[in-house]
């Protein structure tokens, strides 16, 4: 039997949802992990469940935005500069680490105490 587009669609996002639960799996340091497309949108992401969210709905959007804007103007320096690794931004209360894979990029935040983040990352990139 042949999927409908919207049947592939929805299995894609069931396996975006899928890594976002492995990546907060990593650490109990991981505060959220979620996947946006080139536009900046959400199309999966996961809380975890003891978590306070630090940001609103509409400073997700933005962040997101930016988030998107900055991934999808680094492509064209790609053949230059070789392919991107990761993002690490550090703020004072969190670490956010963004990974691009094809057109999705893969947000995680991190909580600052977390001393092991490079193990963290090593983690992630297994996943994806």
């Amino acid at each position: 039997m042949v999927k409908t587009p919207a049947e592939k669609w929805k299995d894609t996002i069931i396996g975006y949802r899928k890594t976002c639960q492995k990546i907060i799996q990593v650490s109990k340091s991981v505060r959220y992990a979620g996947v946006i497309n080139s536009y900046g949108r959400t199309l999966t992401g996961i809380v975890r469940s003891d978590v306070k969210p630090l940001l609103k709905s509409e400073q997700v959007k933005n962040e997101f935005f930016i988030l998107a804007t900055l991934m999808n103007s680094r492509k064209d320096t790609t053949k230059a500069v070789g392919k991107l690794n990761y993002v690490l931004l550090e703020h004072q209360k969190v670490s956010i680490i963004v990974f691009q894979k094809n057109n999705i990029t893969i947000y995680v935040s991190i909580d600052r105490k977390e001393k092991n983040i490079t193990t963290i990352i090593s983690k992630i990139k297994k996943i994806i």
